[in-house]
């Protein structure tokens, strides 16, 4: 995956664009210009930089993503995790579990994602 990285107002702006696409550029202004107290040339200049780092296009005057949030922040775990912690998920959930006392509902979380995966993982060696 295509590692991106978004400054904290870049940020903000790629929020707006995911909760509200597909969005027309101009509408976009609005929102900017109401949310963020952005002038038009702000928000265009913004979304001129986010557009070529491949994130979202405006295509026609309609913005949408060409990344989904949820791809983006998986990447963005990703990073961490192979940053921080060599890439080895179990130590960075080790070093996390032995800080935050995890609920019963997180853990059920947690083993229904292993048990996913390890059903996923079979499957895959059985092909």
């Amino acid at each position: 995956m295509t590692e991106y990285r978004l400054g904290e107002i870049e940020a903000q702006f790629a929020e707006l664009i995911w909760e509200q696409e597909p969005i027309s550029s101009g509408e976009l202004v609005k929102l900017c210009q109401k949310k963020l107290n952005w002038k038009k040339s702000t928000t265009h200049t913004v979304l001129r930089r986010i557009c070529q780092k491949g994130l979202f296009q405006n295509k026609d005057g309609q913005v949408t993503s060409l990344v989904s949030k949820d791809d983006f922040f998986a990447g963005q775990s990703e990073k961490f995790v192979k940053d921080t912690f060599h890439g080895s998920l179990p130590r960075f959930f080790a070093a996390f579990a032995s800080r935050k006392k995890l609920s019963e509902k997180e853990i059920k979380e947690i083993q229904e994602i292993i048990e996913k995966n390890q059903n996923r993982n079979s499957q895959e060696r059985g092909s």
